[in-house]
């Protein structure tokens, strides 16, 4: 057994690449090296912007012999079949063998040099190689036939052992040498082997392992910040495209004009680290210092003072620009540039940016107005299902600012606060023409809340522009601050209500237009906020908006969308499938708030034991009643209720059987034929009181008051079980008891469908 090496010198691979090639060439080799069953005890893979670099443990020299069985026809075949399995096979009839009548080729293939199966595979590899941006070089690249890689591939190192791997690849042999350090030591290298590949290029300034590097530069940048009286602000991206830019690291701290300092430091950290690859300090206090740390590719002999001062230049450069669209952008009011959104078209069938902003302006004044997002706290009432007003905002957390941009405003009256939701939202896009933004496409919306805040606009429209397109994702902030709440959410439902509406719903793994995300963030914002609002009516209200209030098969079509997205959110934090389809079956609710609360007191409720017992007589009720009638439908499912959110699941609205017509099965409810028996009188009673109790509970929110009051049904029902016969020979007793069970399955299905619980 014996450890391969494989070094691929190139020119520089771009940062970026460097991790997926990696895994790339692992997978490629892993695969290869398979096809002739030769495996590996462990690979490491390496790269730095000069080499990719494999080391492959344990090989064994030689492949093992193999036999390889071939089926063919019966002895009895006919002469055609056999000439043909002959043929196919290449043997003669004296090389088969015969088992029991039945022909079979049986081949021996003697083991292979390791050596020879790498110096085969190896070109393959490189061939086939999936570099995302490849190119061709030379003389030979007047061929389309000639060898692509990511930048001209310069030398290979092939060793087996301490044995040379010998092949060619577009006129380049595989051997021992590879080069150091593009200046500490720009010369031959003769490795010995995988045992002292790593080490030896250690020595000639060169570090193979990206992620000692990425320790390095992470360690040194902060200690060289501290040695300042500084702060690192962490970033693990840039301390990755470092380690890929550089093989010898040497962090340096340089500092800018503190002048700059004027700018926003969201910009001075983006242009720092976007165009410089720069990290950035703050001080003490927690505001951005004038400071930066480059990561240098060379240990020079000035401790780097000629580095840092080159690099300080490049940056006031680039700051001195940023400065520049920064007060050319400050000069123009907001409503300037917003009317500049006419010229720019949103969507060829959904009109300009500004028919967008209109009608994002409108839709969040009427979230207002409808009582949706209030003033203060709680949750409102209104005819459009309850209004609900956000928490207390809270600052966004910024590690450039000890403070943010504006705090939450103070609680507002409601026409002011509708006020301040169209005025936000009818600015909150005019950043996108600003200079600033042009540059950095990043700060759409950041930009915007500080030229709202510099041109004295209210510090809620300032905040709303700033994070109305938050949350952008499940981990981002979600918006607290009423105005913001108002024009995130009708953001989002605007966008969805447009592209549904026009025909254009995500489809399979595509979605272009990013609807998924929209979807997830309105949810997040409903729930996080606790809005009490009918979603069917809000999404008529967006699609009337958006031109397409007429169609409600579109309607349908997004609110099952949402349904979904809440589902799949849902999920992936931790609540049971099969708990949020049996509450989304009910129908008639469109409040996701109330919704989620009963799906979270039923997931609570069924993890105890009364939970598990109640279910368990629940199902044993549900299937005498499904035997016993199977077709029949029940009055008591779905009476008084709506089609509530629709669900790819369930439309919420299917009936169960009841075994007794609906005039009977009262008249046995008012008054029995004879005297029931002690455990059937005690669940009678049990029902008289659990239904009510947990009627009344839902009524008032209560969730988990409705499930105790339903977990009283447990002991009766299992006495019951215990000691009434259910389908008695007197037809007066069995429909009587078949209703007592519908009256459970009934009172059980006013908090969720049992049926669709596992377990």
């Amino acid at each position: 057994m014996t450890d391969f090496l494989l070094e691929l010198r190139s020119e520089e691979i771009p940062a970026r690449m460097q991790a997926k090639a990696r895994e790339d060439l692992a997978k490629l080799f892993t695969a290869e090296l398979a096809k002739a069953g030769i495996a590996t005890s462990a690979l490491v893979t390496y790269a730095t912007p000069r080499r990719l670099t494999l080391i492959a443990r344990d090989l064994p020299l030689e492949t093992a012999a193999v036999s390889e069985e071939v089926k063919g026809p019966k002895t009895s075949a006919p002469p055609q079949a056999l000439e043909g399995f002959l043929r196919k096979t290449g043997l003669t009839r004296e090389q088969l063998v015969d088992r029991g009548g039945t022909l079979f080729a049986v081949t021996e293939k003697p083991g292979r040099a390791t050596a020879a199966v790498l110096a085969e595979a190896i070109p393959a590899i490189v061939r086939a190689f999936p570099w995302p941006k490849s190119m061709r070089w030379g003389d030979a690249s007047a061929s389309t036939e000639s060898l692509r890689w990511v930048r001209p591939l310069q030398g290979i190192v092939a060793l087996l052992g301490e044995e040379i791997v010998p092949f060619e690849i577009a006129g380049i042999e595989s051997g021992a040498a590879t080069l150091g350090h593009r200046f500490h030591h720009p010369y031959q290298i003769t490795i010995g082997g995988a045992h002292d590949y790593v080490e030896k290029l250690r020595a000639c300034h060169v570090i193979v392992d990206q992620d000692e590097r990425a320790t390095l530069i992470r360690d040194h940048a902060r200690e060289a910040a501290l040695q300042a009286g500084l702060e690192l602000i962490e970033d693990e991206g840039l301390v990755a495209e470092n380690a890929g830019l550089t093989e010898w690291p040497i962090p340096l701290l340089g500092q800018f004009d503190p002048a700059f300092l004027d700018v926003p430091p969201e910009v001075i950290q983006l242009t720092a680290r976007v165009n410089q690859k720069y990290f950035v300090c703050r001080s003490a206090d927690g505001t951005l210092a004038n400071a930066f740390v480059c990561t240098a590719n060379i240990a020079a002999h000035d401790g780097g003072a000629k580095i840092v001062e080159g690099n300080r230049k490049v940056l006031a450069a680039r700051l001195s620009d940023a400065k520049f669209f920064y007060d050319t952008d400050l000069k123009v009011p907001l409503e300037e540039q917003a009317a500049k959104l006419e010229k720019i078209v949103f969507h060829e069938k959904l009109g300009t940016l500004a028919d967008k902003v209109d009608r994002v302006a409108k839709l969040a004044r009427w979230l207002v107005e409808e009582g949706i997002i209030l003033p203060g706290t709680g949750r409102g009432t209104s005819e459009a299902g309850g209004g609900g007003a956000p928490r207390s905002a809270a600052p966004v957390e910024n590690p450039l600012h000890p403070q943010p941009m504006a705090d939450g405003p103070p609680p507002l009256a409601g026409e002011e606060l509708a006020a301040l939701a169209e005025r936000a939202a009818r600015l909150a896009k005019a950043d996108l023409v600003t200079g600033m933004v042009g540059e950095f496409p990043e700060l759409q919306g950041l930009m915007g809340g500080y030229y709202a805040a510099a041109q004295g606009e209210h510090p809620a429209v300032a905040a709303a522009i700033r994070d109305h397109y938050k949350p952008v994702g499940q981990g981002d902030d979600v918006p607290t601050d009423p105005v913001t709440v108002a024009v995130s959410l009708a953001d989002k439902l605007d966008t969805l209500a447009s592209f549904f509406g026009s025909d254009q719903a995500p489809t399979g793994s595509k979605d272009p237009f990013a609807l998924r995300r929209a979807a997830l963030g309105a949810i997040l914002i409903i729930v996080h906020n606790d809005l009490s609002l009918s979603l069917a009516k809000t999404v008529t209200a967006a699609m009337t908006g958006a031109w397409w209030g007429k169609d409600t098969s579109r309607h349908i079509q997004l609110l099952n969308f949402l349904a979904d997205r809440l589902k799949v959110q849902q999920r992936e934090a931790g609540v049971r499938h099969d708990l949020i389809d049996a509450v989304f079956a009910l129908g008639g609710e469109d409040d996701l708030v109330r919704l989620l609360a009963r799906v979270h007191a039923l997931q609570a409720f069924v993890t105890t034991e009364d939970g598990k017992n109640l279910l368990a007589g629940y199902k044993r009720a549900a299937n005498i009643l499904k035997k016993e009638a199977p077709s029949a439908p029940s009055p008591l499912r779905g009476e008084g209720r709506g089609e509530g959110l629709p669900s790819s699941a369930s439309p919420g609205t299917a009936p169960h059987p009841d075994p007794l017509p609906r005039g009977e099965r009262e008249q046995e409810q008012v008054s029995l034929s004879y005297t029931p028996e002690p455990a059937e009188a005690a669940l009678m009673t049990a029902l008289d009181s659990a239904e009510p109790r947990a009627t009344a509970a839902i009524g008032h929110e209560d969730f988990a008051a409705a499930m105790a009051a339903l977990a009283s049904l447990r002991a009766p029902i299992d006495a019951f079980f215990d000691s009434v016969i259910v389908n008695d020979a007197d037809p007066a007793k069995r429909s009587a008891r078949l209703a007592l069970l519908e009256r459970v399955r009934a009172a059980v299905h006013n908090v969720a469908d049992f049926s669709r619980i596992e377990g």
